[in-house]
């Protein structure tokens, strides 16, 4: 696992640093250009209402809240660590995010039937944001529950993930190399904050486990 990981990173660092120049070198990208007429070609109210519903999945109203419950659920249930890779990978996301924003200065795509935002365009927050928490949440499932569940909830939160990242092409926000540039830098910081708690200086708070409750009948002796 440890090597998968570290294949994975690696991966997404050559990936992302090979867009990223482009990106700076306003290179035009064919799927660029392809992509976002494509998916608006599919248009539909059914299909409208489908990836609005998925870009607010995805926004910066939904995931809070579900951050903050997702936490309270993990401190009750005594799993510091856990808490803590989810709390670095989210905040450090949206951190790692909006500077990416500032230095890469990418205008949003300007078409006639989407609403210019006022922010800059690469990398797609919604996706690097999505990619860090709702996969995050998967990978704690898995350490929790097991082998079965963890499965399960990691291949909901990459269908979920994708769809998120589709929705921001079909609504005209963003361009397919903004939504490629955030999943591969969400996935990238996830295997560093997740190799960090897991195998590096922060294990020693993913190893606590909860107290094992005590037997009635041995702190009364075993006496009935």
């Amino acid at each position: 696992m440890l090597l998968i990981g570290f294949l994975g990173l690696t991966a997404c660092l050559v990936l992302f640093g090979t867009l990223a120049e482009g990106i700076r070198d306003q290179e035009v990208y064919t799927l660029d250009v392809w992509a976002n007429p494509f998916f608006h070609g599919l248009a539909s109210p059914f299909m409208d209402t489908v990836m609005n519903a998925a870009t607010f999945a995805g926004s910066n109203l939904f995931i809070p809240p579900l951050f903050v419950i997702a936490i309270a659920l993990l401190i009750r249930i005594q799993r510091p660590g856990a808490a803590l890779f989810l709390t670095i990978t989210s905040a450090g996301s949206l951190l790692l995010n909006s500077l990416m924003k500032v230095f890469f200065q990418r205008p949003r795509p300007q078409l006639p039937w989407a609403t210019v935002l006022p922010d800059y365009s690469f990398p797609s927050g919604h996706t690097m944001n999505s990619v860090a928490f709702y996969v995050a949440l998967a990978v704690i499932i898995w350490s929790i529950r097991g082998r079965r569940s963890g499965t399960f909830a990691l291949a909901i939160a990459i269908a979920l993930c994708g769809l998120i990242g589709l929705s921001r092409i079909y609504l005209g926000y963003h361009y397919f190399t903004d939504v490629l540039g955030g999943v591969l830098a969400g996935t990238g910081w996830l295997l560093i904050v997740l190799a960090a708690v897991r195998s590096g200086p922060l294990a020693r708070f993913w190893d606590v486990r909860p107290r094992a409750r005590s037997n009635p009948s041995e702190m009364s002796g075993g006496r009935s």
